[in-house]
């Protein structure tokens, strides 16, 4: 009789191999297609290197657009590259700007530290 481990073991359990953690942010964001009209929506969480939002609109897969978003330090304007899409949310890995970098970064270390005073995530 043959024993399945199929379902057992290390590769089994769930691993997010991200570079960067993310924290949920939910603020309002404008998204620049080039060529294209402006497609508006709301982030859902935000990373280092990238945020993830729910559009209204459809945008093209692997398309450099504009962002224009907020954080509770500032307003943020930064290319990104659109790299995943589920149904309407949207995956966008930022591409540059050392200062919307250095204002993202100190937003994801105070979410960081305000989202695990808060307890788990739900």
């Amino acid at each position: 009789m043959a024993v399945s481990h199929f379902g057992t073991g290390p590769a089994h359990e769930f691993v997010d191999a991200r570079r960067y953690p993310r924290f949920k942010l939910e603020t309002s964001i404008c998204v620049y297609p080039r060529n294209s009209q402006v497609v508006r929506g709301y982030t859902v969480d935000i990373s280092e290197s990238g945020i993830s939002a729910i559009l209204k609109d459809e945008i093209r897969m692997d398309e450099v657009v504009r962002l224009e978003f907020s954080v509770p330090d500032g307003a943020v304007e930064v290319l990104a590259l659109v790299r995943q899409r589920n149904a309407f949310r949207y995956g966008f890995q930022f591409l540059e700007s050392a200062s919307a970098q250095n204002l993202i970064s100190r937003t994801c270390r105070q979410l960081g530290l305000e989202q695990s005073l808060s307890g788990p995530k739900r």
